[in-house]
Order: C-alpha cells, then structure tokens, then sequence
C-alpha cells in the first residue's frame, strides 16, 4: 500500500495543480490519515480522529475540504447516504466492491461476487449502455441485529 500511497500523492498533486488548488503538507498529511483510519467514515468522525492523533494536522475545514477533494479525485467514494447520514470510504488500492448495510446497527459488510459484475456487463452490453461507475447497496438486518430480535421475543 506504501507504494501505492506514494503514487497517489503524487497523482493527487498533479490533479490539483490542474485545478489551481493549493499543495499543503496538511492536505497529504490527512491522505495519510485517512489511508490509516481503516474503515467506513462520516467526515465528522474523522475529523474527531484526526484531532485526536494529531491536533496540529489541519482544522475541520481543511479536512471537508480535502475530502472533497478527494472525492473528485476518486480516491475517496460515497458509500451510503442513510438518515441524514453520510458514510465514505477510501478506495485506494482495495479491490471494487460492494456493501450490506444494516439499518438497525450501522454495520456495513463488503463483498465481492464475480457473478454480478458479470450479469450488469451483460446488462449494459445488451442495451448497449457504457458503464462509467456503479454501486451496489442492499439494505437489510445483519446477523447479529436479527440475533438481539431473536433474544427480545424470547424473553
């Protein structure tokens, strides 16, 4: 991933000279961050764990700002938007995927399955569509929220 980050940063350097915006030791500090976090985010979550690795990072609008950023880029991608919610997740280096979501616990599960990649190929082949980007979100209760339902009725 090292590698891989180190390419990024570079990339993300040429995308904002392009647009004008402003190289900042900051803005790759919270690439590395964020590449660190390790999980889904609300940007005010990171926010909060970026404060408390490191007061000296960046202030909370230099965090949005480059998350946004980021999302232009492409190396940050909305996840779900759920009551009022707003749940993003670095994609750099991670294989496409796609997620569960439970709606009782939050809990958010990533899978992969060859068979429906293949199936929305044949899709868009067959209507003769050119796919440029795509997610797949199945709302539902995971196990262990089922589990608690389970132990309510019984006791």
């Amino acid at each position: 991933m090292q590698g891989g980050l180190e390419n990024l940063k570079k990339d993300f350097e040429r995308f904002l000279k392009s647009r004008g915006g402003k190289i900042t030791k900051g803005r790759f500090e919270i690439i590395d961050m964020i590449a660190n976090y390790g999980a889904h985010f609300e940007i005010e979550d990171l926010v909060r764990w970026i404060s408390s690795q490191n007061k000296n990072v960046a202030s909370r609008s230099t965090i949005y700002r480059t998350v946004r950023l980021l999302q232009d880029f492409g190396a940050i991608r909305e996840v779900i938007k759920l009551n009022n919610r707003t749940i993003y997740e670095f994609v750099v280096g991670k294989q496409h995927h796609e997620h569960l979501i439970c709606v009782e616990c939050g809990k958010i599960i990533e899978f992969n399955k060859e068979e429906i990649e293949q199936l929305q190929e044949k899709v868009c082949e067959e209507y003769d569509f050119t796919p440029i980007n795509h997610r797949l979100e199945i709302f539902g209760i995971c196990s262990d929220c089922k589990g608690k339902r389970r132990e309510n009725r019984v006791g």
